[in-house]
């Protein structure tokens, strides 16, 4: 089971991301498709301004059961030993165990 304080951390950047995104992608536009060098020199100023954070790279997928942050699996956001105990008790509809 992970720290209750890593799992509110993710949360917190999560929430920062999103609170950012809009001003984030604006100046990453202006720094891209500008022709000033002026311009984009003060959007990229700004762009460091913003939290660190805020930046989506940092954002870590995490077991929405145990909060474990290795060997997550997208499709049902959980980790595989939660996946494996889950589809072994039949509580994941649709999966089931294969045998050949």
């Amino acid at each position: 089971m992970a720290k209750e304080s890593m799992k509110a951390r993710e949360v917190k950047r999560a929430k920062l991301v999103a609170r950012y995104a809009e001003k984030r992608a604006a100046l990453k536009k202006v720094i891209a498709t500008t022709e000033d060098p002026v311009e984009a020199y003060e959007a990229a100023r700004k762009l460091q301004a913003i939290p660190k954070n805020a930046n989506p790279i940092r954002l870590h997928n995490r077991c929405k059961v145990t909060g474990r942050p290795k060997g997550y699996i997208r499709q049902f956001g959980i980790s595989r030993i939660q996946f494996r105990e889950m589809a072994s008790a039949g509580l994941i509809p649709g999966v089931k165990k294969a045998s050949w």
